[in-house]
């Protein structure tokens, strides 16, 4: 082997590793970042409602996204997606405001999911509640 043939495969080996820690570093990143796809409509989820005290949100998964559901002041319960209509992160509830907060650049949301502020295009996806005989069923 002369010394061009093995420059070439250290620069293959070399470019191997890098482009490897590049794909260990930038997936975990996007993976955060984008919500996972839904696999169809049509499912339901159960939470007893002792476990959303007026005031408070319970995060959940709905059809393999994050959503939330809340109950307002006035007893009302709202369901919502929490994945944010800008760039996919999802939203944190803040109970002492009663709005909804992105955390990847402050687009905030009122508890009816509607845009309060920041960069958000639309309001959060509404997703039907009922609450029966103490339990809340949302889809």
């Amino acid at each position: 082997m002369d010394a061009r043939s093995r420059r070439r495969f250290l620069g293959i080996c070399l470019g191997g590793v890098l482009a490897g820690a590049g794909a260990t570093v930038l997936y975990p990143l996007v993976s955060y970042l984008a919500p996972r796809r839904g696999s169809g409509g049509g499912s339901k989820v159960t939470i007893p409602a002792a476990d959303v005290p007026e005031g408070a949100a319970k995060f959940f998964e709905y059809n393999g996204k994050t959503a939330v559901v809340i109950r307002q002041k006035n007893g009302a319960l709202v369901a919502l997606s929490a994945v944010c209509t800008h760039l996919g992160c999802v939203v944190q509830w803040q109970k002492e405001k009663e709005e909804f907060l992105c955390p990847c650049h402050g687009g905030r949301f009122n508890a009816a999911g509607l845009v309060l502020g920041g960069p958000p295009p639309k309001p959060l996806e509404s997703i039907p509640v009922a609450a029966v005989n103490g339990i809340i069923t949302v889809g």
